[in-house]
């Protein structure tokens, strides 16, 4: 998902026009120029959360602070949520803030929004578009940004990795402006621009940037001990209308202010960014109207249409909110005609958003004729090429010439289904009767109250059926998958399965292909324990009222890693709690691999990530690792484990008895460590070292907890096989860096640590009640 980080740009000294800063000429992506700008604003917090295709953002803040090149503190939540709550509690701080997310990211930020609005609290969020699940799609369109349109945020857009610079510098002065005082959204396009390499002119003029920038202005702040003051007060009807007049007010002063900045910005750099970009519309009888990105390839079309001489334009705001409506009406006064293109639809409104406000705003404008055209274009990131533009222009000349708009809305680039051709055919299913033979079998001992379980031989397990076909897209040594087989060589009879979001729910389910020879459900990281929850009762209900056979024999199991434990950790912890028969496994790759290895609450201290990079200045992750099996053991559940792929027999036996307990009981969980070689920097085949020096070390202790009795049922002290941690991070890429003298400090921490918990885990394991 990340391109290179920081690439070496290209430098060009250019001596300023009189007046405006100095500047340099480099050659970077769009999430480039964003860290860029946040460099050299020196914004003080970011708080954070990583998802494609925004995540390059803090990945690229990680690799110039760990160089020393800044000094922002990154603090990564534990979902988007939580990176929002970090960034409006830093703002109320006094301080500059700064966010970067996409998609589900800004949805599940969205509740923080008009908090943060509502209280005037300024700070700087990017997101580069992309599109909203379900089905998930990492690619880029607008159903993200409109969701935010009535958040009370100020919204510019850039259209390019330049604009995305630029846009950055606007966004904190138009946001601190004192009659403002709102949050600043600047968005760009997902992949589009966020991912595309371009020319930019950087500031190379600290003094200019600061005189343009000034300081934060003192606003009340809850760090102010001397002036007590009462930050998000309830409030009921007589008062919440006039705290949503003032916000109508700054967002109605920030249409002077806007123009303003703009005007400054120009004079310090030279680039012009007017409210509304008008491209040939001096005399255009025809036009388009599009966000971002796809205007400039609209532009092209345009040049080839003026070229045969007819009169054709492009409009496209540079602002969203708020919303540029008299220039929309003074741009379109002239036009006979114009086709509005969305990359995002307002399901039965007849039209996206930004065509329905332009409808709107022209329809107040008596000497305003221009019939108006509604196309959804370019969902999921399809591409918007000249030819797309040249269709959009001949709509609109179509109806310029006739007078009638023969079709008001549509898609644009949808492929026609075929009558009667059904759904494509899957795998062929497997029969209950294909599993019913188990390969471990479980029954209680009598004398512990325990469960014993003995296993097949191996051998004959290869006649288990997978219920992972091969030829999925998974990376060369994939740890997931090996732990998936072994997972179901374990379980008997139906299993229905929900994957969260990861590496094995994207390389497994891609439309319209998919591995899963059984039923299969995804939902999004933060949901996924909750959601299977609901099925399980919807299972139990529907067979106690005689819906579904009551002889119907399933087993439910959620799969989880790639961090899925961090985001969606409250709703598995309430899962937990209310104790569904159910199974969480997580396959645990110690970080988000599948946004390109970001840091994670299950990373360990002192690991090289992308957002915690290893330089002069930064040796890794700066904090320990959470102990997820011990969180759960504390909901009291019947049943938790943890296993490595490397064991084999102890992992099965232990998901025999987890399957007995979902089935019998209430909710398991399991943490397998499984294998990364892509992100952990290790050869393909060099699993099986690398696994057994992490339990070895006692990094990874193998043990069980049933019915509150811990159990350790691998002991490198007694079989003599004990290691020091530093064996481990010796064959590790990601951490051969700890092994320098200047990092002995930081072993020595993960060794006493180490140390620590394994004790522990001892003791519980010796005490007879624990």
């Amino acid at each position: 998902m990340a391109t290179e980080i920081l690439s070496a740009p290209t430098k060009t000294e250019e001596a300023p026009t009189q007046g405006q800063a100095r500047q340099k000429l480099e050659f970077r992506i769009g999430n480039e120029a964003a860290a860029l700008a946040a460099c050299d604003v020196g914004y003080h917090v970011m708080g954070y959360f990583p998802i494609t295709p925004s995540t390059e953002v803090a990945e690229n803040l990680s690799k110039m602070q760990a160089e020393g090149k800044h000094d922002i503190v990154l603090v990564a939540g534990d979902g988007e949520h939580g990176a929002a709550g970090i960034c409006y509690g830093a703002a109320l701080g006094g301080g500059r803030v700064l966010n970067a997310t996409s998609s589900q990211g800004v949805l599940y930020a969205l509740e923080q929004l008009p908090v943060q609005a509502g209280t005037r609290v300024p700070m700087v969020l990017n997101i580069a578009a992309r599109a909203v699940s379900g089905p998930l799609d990492i690619r880029g369109d607008h159903s993200d940004i409109y969701y935010t349109l009535n958040t009370g945020w100020i919204i510019l857009c850039a259209r390019d990795p330049q604009a995305v610079y630029d846009m950055n510098f606007a966004a904190v002065k138009i946001g601190e402006h004192a009659d403002v005082c709102l949050p600043v959204i600047v968005v760009y396009d997902g992949f589009f621009t966020s991912h595309q390499k371009r020319r930019i002119q950087v500031f190379d003029d600290p003094e200019a940037l600061r005189g343009f920038l000034g300081t934060r202005p003192d606003l009340p702040t809850p760090l102010d001990t001397e002036h007590p003051a009462t930050f998000g007060a309830y409030m009921n009807d007589p008062d919440l209308i006039n705290n949503k007049v003032q916000l109508s007010q700054a967002m109605q002063a920030a249409r002077r202010v806007i123009p303003e900045v703009f005007a400054e910005l120009e004079a310090l750099t030279g680039r012009s960014y007017p409210v509304m970009d008008a491209y040939r519309m001096e005399d255009a009888e025809e036009a388009v109207v599009l966000l971002n990105s796809a205007a400039e390839t609209a532009k092209e079309a345009a040049d080839e249409l003026r070229a045969k001489g007819r009169k054709v334009g492009v409009l496209s705001p540079n602002v969203l909110r708020p919303f540029p409506a008299e220039e929309f009406r003074e741009q379109l006064r002239g036009v006979k005609a114009v086709t509005i293109g969305d990359r995002a639809d307002s399901y039965g409104a007849g039209g996206g958003n930004l065509s329905l406000e332009v409808r709107a705003a022209i329809q107040e404008d008596p000497a305003n004729d221009t019939r108006v055209i509604s196309r959804i274009y370019g969902l999921g990131g399809k591409d918007f090429y000249a030819a797309d533009a040249l269709a959009f222009f001949d709509l609109a000349g179509q109806v310029a010439a006739s007078g009638k708009v023969a079709e008001p809305f549509a898609y644009h680039g949808a492929t026609p289904g075929k009558p009667g051709r059904g759904a494509r055919p899957g795998l062929p299913p497997i029969r209950a009767e294909e599993v019913s033979q188990p390969m471990a079998h479980v029954k209680r001992n009598v004398s512990t109250g325990r469960l014993d379980v003995e296993l097949e031989p191996l051998w004959k397990m290869t006649a288990v059926p997978k219920r992972v076909s091969p030829g999925h897209g998974a990376c060369p040594g994939c740890g997931a998958f090996p732990t998936l087989h072994q997972v179901y060589n374990a379980l008997q009879g139906d299993v229905v399965v929900l994957f969260q979001t990861g590496c094995a729910m994207v390389v497994t389910t891609g439309y319209p292909n998919t591995a899963h020879r059984i039923n299969y459900i995804h939902n999004l990281f933060q949901n996924g324990a909750a959601t299977l929850s609901g099925l399980v009762e919807m299972y139990h209900e529907r067979m106690r009222r005689g819906e579904v056979p009551e002889s119907k024999d399933i087993t439910f199991v959620m799969i989880s890693g790639d961090g899925g434990m961090d985001i969606g950790m409250g709703p598995a912890i309430g899962a937990a709690i209310r104790n569904h028969r159910m199974m969480i496994l997580e396959y645990d790759n110690q970080g988000y691999m599948n946004t390109g290895a970001q840091l994670s609450y299950s990373t360990p201290l002192g690991h090289r990530t992308a957002t915690s990079e290893v330089g002069k200045k930064l040796p890794g992750k700066r904090y320990h690792h959470k102990d997820t099996a011990q969180i759960f053991a504390a909901c009291h559940l019947p049943y938790v484990f943890t296993a490595s792929e490397g064991y084999p027999e102890d992992l099965m036996r232990k998901v025999a008895k987890a399957q007995f307990y979902a089935k019998n009981e209430g909710l398991v969980y399991g943490k397998i460590l499984s294998y990364c070689p892509l992100n952990w920097k290790v050869a393909d085949d060099a699993g099986q070292p690398v696994l057994q020096a992490a339990i070895d070390s006692c990094f990874f202790p193998l043990y069980e907890i049933e019915h509150g009795h811990t159990t350790l049922t691998y002991d490198p002290d007694a079989s003599d096989r004990r290691h020091p941690v530093s064996d481990w991070l010796g064959l590790m890429g990601k951490t051969k860096h700890l092994l320098k003298p200047d990092n002995a400090e930081i072993v020595a921490g993960i060794q006493a640590e180490t140390d620590r918990r394994w004790a522990r885990i001892k003791a519980l394991h010796e005490h007879p009640l624990l």
